[in-house]
C-alpha cells in the first residue's frame, strides 16, 4: 500500500495572500481611524489657544501679544481730554461796556449846562455860597458827587488850593431840562482864626462832577479866610 500526498496547489497559496492583505489593509484602517480622532482634539486644543489669546488681547485694548502699543502722543501717553466747563456767574464783557457807556451818556457834561454863583450866606462866622448848575440842554442828565472848585485871576493865576470836600458824597441828582443842582462853597469870616485870608479872586473855575471839561463862573468878589475852603457834593434846587 502506498501513500499518495499531495501538495497545496497555486489556488491555496493566492487565498491565502489575499487573506494576509485584507488583514494589513485592516490594520492599518485602525490606524487611521485612531489618527484621524486624535487630529480633531489637537485642532480644538490650537483654536481654543487662539481664541484665549485674541480674547487677552481684546481685554487688554485690541492688541495681541507681543505687538507694540500704539499712542496719539509722543511716550506712548494719550493726552487727557480738555475739559468743557462753562464757568457760571459771569457777564459777558459787551453788556459791561453797554453799561458804562450808557452811565457816560447819561452824565450831565459841562456842555449841557450852565453855572453860576449865588448869593453869600452869612452867619455864626461862616459863609457859604452856592454853586449853581443847570440843565441847559433838551434831555434829562445826572450828577452825583463832587465838583472840583479852584479860584483864579482873569489871566489865569491860581487864588489859595482848591476847595476840600465836605460831608458826604450824596446821592445822584436827576435833571430834566431847566432844572438846577447845587453844591456849596464854605469859608469863615475875617479875624475867626489867626490864619489870614487869601486875596480876592475873580473867577471860580469848576470841574463838574465826573467831567473833565471845566467850566467858569464870575466869582464877585469872593475871598477865602481862616485858610478854610471846602465844596458839598451836588443836591438837588437851586439856592440863592
Amino acid at each position: 500500500m502506498s501513500l499518495t500526498i499531495k501538495k497545496p496547489g497555486r489556488g491555496r497559496r493566492v487565498a491565502a495572500g489575499s487573506l494576509i492583505a485584507v488583514a494589513a489593509l485592516g490594520l492599518s484602517a485602525c490606524k487611521g481611524g485612531t489618527d484621524a480622532a486624535s487630529r480633531p482634539s489637537s485642532a480644538a486644543s490650537a483654536t481654543s489657544s487662539d481664541t484665549g489669546q485674541d480674547s487677552g488681547a481684546q481685554a487688554s485694548g485690541g492688541q495681541s501679544p507681543g505687538a507694540k502699543p500704539q499712542s496719539s502722543a509722543p511716550g506712548g501717553h494719550r493726552p487727557p481730554a480738555a475739559p468743557s466747563v462753562t464757568p457760571k456767574g459771569t457777564v459777558p464783557r459787551t453788556t459791561q461796556s453797554r453799561s458804562s457807556a450808557m452811565g457816560a451818556s447819561d452824565r450831565c457834561t459841562a456842555a449841557a449846562m450852565s453855572l453860576r454863583l449865588g448869593r453869600a450866606d452869612a452867619g455864626a462866622g461862616n459863609i457859604r455860597y452856592p454853586l449853581i448848575f443847570t440843565n441847559k440842554g433838551k434831555k434829562a442828565c445826572t450828577l452825583r458827587g463832587f465838583p472840583g472848585v479852584s479860584l483864579i485871576n482873569r489871566d489865569g493865576s491860581a487864588v489859595g488850593k482848591p476847595a476840600t470836600r465836605a460831608a458826604g458824597a450824596g446821592g445822584v441828582v436827576r435833571l430834566q431840562p431847566g432844572q438846577s443842582a447845587h453844591a456849596v462853597l464854605h469859608t469863615v469870616n475875617e479875624g475867626v482864626t489867626d490864619t489870614p485870608c487869601w486875596a480876592k479872586s475873580q473867577i471860580v473855575y469848576v470841574y463838574p462832577p465826573g467831567s473833565k471839561e471845566p467850566m467858569t463862573t464870575g466869582s464877585d468878589g469872593l475871598r477865602v479866610c481862616g485858610g478854610r475852603f471846602d465844596v458839598t457834593a451836588v443836591e438837588p434846587g437851586a439856592l440863592g
